[in-house]
């Protein structure tokens, strides 16, 4: 008689990737905290920055454990995912920041302005590593994509509320990191934009465009009106990108 092994296989996959998985997140929450342990102890900031920082990362951990048994068909967490998953411990770190900046405890000097700037720098320039790695370990999946994307969208809302908080625009270019929002909720709504989109070097560049624009926003050289024309063009470069890819989904009725 011939015995299915294959429940028995998909229990043990199951099993090791969701131990790999907690064991990434438990390593990201512990190198969270020290890091804005020492941020707090060496900047002077209030203790607000650790729980402003720590409660967004276990809403993504929550997130990652819902959806990684569904999505993710491989036995680990992956190195491609353990590398969006740095990047959302920096967005974290950014996330403090910016609570504690709206805090009456500490007043945010160059030192934070710096330290803001270059934690963005470091999550944007990871951008692209866990795609490489995910296709060169043979790792890619549904969710790892759309990890990344979210982990993307969340950086460039935080890099545009930074540049309302240090008054270099009006709260209008926080558009450019809800827009991303607002579509995926038309998306829930509208069954018709649920397909997937294809493969486009206009898409990437418009995210290049914004991401640059919005670091650029952020630091000290960038004010007055050369700010407000360079977030309006971000802005109305990513109106057109949206706008083209709604009328391909609607024009697609199957």
């Amino acid at each position: 008689m011939k015995y299915d092994n294959a429940p028995v296989l998909l229990a043990i996959q199951s099993t090791q990737r969701r131990q790999d998985t907690l064991l990434a997140l438990a390593t990201g929450f512990v190198a969270l905290v020290t890091a804005a342990t020492i941020i707090l102890w060496a900047g002077g900031f209030g203790w607000v920055l650790i729980p402003g920082a720590a409660l967004p990362y276990l809403v993504i951990a929550c997130v990652v454990l819902s959806r990684i048994d569904r999505f993710h068909p491989h036995d680990r967490f992956g190195l491609a995912n353990a590398v969006t998953l740095t990047r959302a411990v920096i967005n974290c770190l950014l996330i403090g920041l910016l609570i504690e900046y709206h805090t009456l405890f500490t007043y945010w000097g160059d030192w934070a302005d710096w330290l803001f700037l270059a934690a963005a720098l470091v999550s944007l320039s990871l951008d692209g590593v866990d795609g490489l790695l995910a296709r060169r370990q043979n790792l890619t999946s549904r969710f790892g994509a759309r990890f990344d994307m979210e982990i993307d969208a969340l950086l460039l809302t935080l890099l545009a509320v930074a540049a309302v908080a240090l008054d270099k625009v009006g709260p209008w270019v926080i558009l450019i990191g809800t827009t991303y929002y607002l579509f995926m909720g038309a998306r829930a709504l509208l069954p018709r934009l649920r397909r997937d989109l294809p493969e486009s070097m206009r898409r990437k560049a418009v995210c290049v465009l914004q991401a640059g624009i919005l670091i650029a926003l952020v630091t000290p050289f960038i004010d007055g009106l050369t700010a407000t024309i360079l977030a309006a063009t971000a802005l109305a470069a990513l109106a057109y990108s949206f706008t083209v890819d709604i009328v391909w989904l609607a024009a697609r009725r199957r």
